[in-house]
């Protein structure tokens, strides 16, 4: 044995306990910034950029843009330089942010609630026609997102958007993104309550105030009486989940902490049951303990998520109500929660009204300000003023007469909106991709399009709910990780040595019921070319050997590694 310290003739002394580097917290004081985009935000705030995109950097032109505002404070106002052509995925994180910038901008277009008149969709497509070259997607997170836009256009699409009362304020930034709600609120036969008034409450208190607009990263809300829980709760940073307590009382849920990205994490109930007319002010709470206590040293730790995994849900709450509110939430009840529901509302499906809505599949979210234009068109040819978009790249138009069900679905076949589409066009969704993302590692649009074709052909009988999300990059905009199966673009090596785009497969994630993240399978991934015949073949398997309605996740948690190559 090694002689000790006593034996040597040395006192021994405790160890000094290590202190704790700051996080940046500014409630325990730290109020300095420790990096760059928390030194741009306290040397302006990001919402004081408006008036220089009005007055200064549209009559100028791109050269004039601080760099400051180019790569930051222009995120305030839904604006991010897009990729410049012909780089590969290879000098991604290579080149510096100026080698990557193009000198036109992806605008994207809140749309809270997911809610759009006949004549706001037709502004939305009339910008996207006159100044994105007629580029338009459908987001999941119920957005419009254009591309190819100049800064000085900026100001007239503004004008055009707030005449119509649509704005892109605080559409992207460190601050509280779009709401999403449920397309059905107000009209579903079976929702729990209609949200849209919290919803708007919750935009007018607290979309563009300042008390919010320097958080330490992004801050993703929903709000929802969805008895399908379209708004995906599990995975926002802050959901209110309609349900009914004890005394048949509507009111919400409240979930704190979700997010996907690098490190996934569902959100936790906090257990407490809000009533509609409290929404705004615990959402007030929330953001603002977000706000004082998130992690702004790192942007790797900026998150909501990592507050409440380190505080736990009972303190998270006990902040929330002593220090925040001033009051008690009642406790309440979970949702309750069925398996294997698919939550685009797509399809014909009666309303509450006794009229019908009508959901349907854009080809991974991508359309055009032309076809949105017939999309109005439709809609109000057959009597509706009211289009919808999902969390889940789809578009929804409601109030249908029942006799003009059947025109208004030959309509919009006919412009390659699919009203029943096979699973694989139903419920196949990606990010951005190469083509305009500046982190985009791989080419997501046409490829997870032209997986889709291939396995229409390839599978025409398949009909069980499944899942396909096709990312970019490790940054999980289109969900990779709760996906039946997910898609992480990254490089790989080809059979012969060569390095090609292709993806990392994660396989039975989900949420719900069941809800887990996908699993990795070690060595598991796939060239671009080779995608189809993998996904072809392990759905082969799934086939063969599953049993009476088990669904895919099930499956991959009990098949064997081989079957899952």
């Amino acid at each position: 044995m090694p002689p000790s310290s006593a034996q040597n003739g040395r006192t021994a002394t405790a160890a000094k306990p290590r202190r704790r580097r700051g996080e940046g917290q500014w409630a325990l004081g730290y109020r300095e910034p420790l990096n760059k985009n928390e030194e741009n935000k306290k040397n302006d705030d990001g919402l004081h950029v408006r008036d220089r995109i009005i007055n200064i950097y549209s009559k100028r032109g791109f050269d004039s843009i601080d760099p400051a505002d180019l790569r930051g404070r222009f995120r305030w106002f839904g604006l991010y330089t897009q990729r410049a052509p012909g780089i590969d995925g290879g000098k991604t994180a290579v080149l510096e942010p100026e080698e990557l910038d193009d000198r036109y901008f992806m605008l994207r277009v809140r749309i809270d609630g997911g809610q759009l008149s006949v004549a706001q969709l037709r502004a939305v497509a009339g910008i996207s026609r006159d100044f994105g070259r007629d580029t338009a997607d459908i987001t999941d997170r119920q957005n419009v997102q254009y591309h190819w836009i100049r800064v000085e256009d900026v100001p007239e699409i503004w004008e055009r958007l707030e005449s119509v009362g649509l704005s892109t304020t605080e559409a992207c930034g460190d601050t509280p993104r779009v709401i999403l709600g449920c397309p059905l609120a107000g009209v579903a036969e079976d929702e729990v309550l209609d949200a849209t008034p919290e919803v708007f409450q919750v935009y007018e208190d607290h979309i563009g105030s300042p008390l919010y607009s320097n958080l330490p990263r992004k801050f993703k809300s929903s709000i929802s009486g969805c008895s399908v829980y379209c708004t995906n709760h599990e995975i926002n940073d802050i959901a209110f989940v309609g349900v009914r307590n004890e005394a048949g009382e509507a009111g919400y849920d409240l979930f704190v902490g979700g997010g996907l990205s690098t490190n996934p994490m569902f959100a936790q109930r906090l257990g407490t049951f809000v009533r509609p007319d409290r929404v705004s002010e615990v959402w007030a709470g929330v953001c603002a303990i977000f706000r004082d206590y998130g992690y702004r040293r790192l942007r790797t730790r900026a998150r909501i998520k990592f507050l409440i995994k380190d505080w736990g849900a009972e303190k998270f709450r006990q902040v929330l109500e002593e220090k925040y509110l001033g009051y008690a939430l009642p406790d309440g009840p979970a949702p309750v929660l069925d398996q294997g529901l698919r939550r685009d509302h797509v399809g014909v499906h009666r309303q509450r009204d006794g009229r019908f809505y009508v959901g349907f599949a854009p080809k991974v979210g991508r359309v055009s300000g032309t076809s949105l234009d017939r999309i109005a068109d439709i809609a109000e040819a057959h009597g509706s003023d009211r289009v919808r978009t999902t969390a889940d790249q789809k578009l929804v138009i409601l109030d249908i007469e029942g006799d003009r069900v059947e025109s208004i679905t030959a309509a919009l076949e006919a412009e390659g909106f699919q009203v029943h589409p096979s699973t694989f066009r139903r419920q196949t969704m990606a990010c951005t991709g190469i083509e305009f993302c500046k982190l985009a590692i791989v080419e997501t649009k046409d490829r997870a399009a032209t997986l889709i074709d291939e396995l229409e052909k390839r599978l025409p009988d398949f009909t069980d709910p499944l899942t396909i999300n096709v990312n970019g990059c490790p940054n999980s905009c289109a969900r990779i990780q709760v996906a039946d199966i997910g898609l992480k673009g990254q490089l790989v090596m080809n059979d012969r040595g060569e390095q090609v785009e292709g993806y990392q497969i994660h396989l039975g994630g989900g949420m719900g019921l069941d809800a887990a993240f996908g699993k990795k399978i070690r060595g598991l991934k796939s060239t671009a070319k080779e995608l189809p015949d993998y996904v072809e073949r392990v759905l082969r398997r799934f086939q063969d050997q599953k049993k009476d309605g088990e669904s895919f996740a099930v499956w991959v948690g009990r098949a064997a590694d081989d079957d899952l190559k």
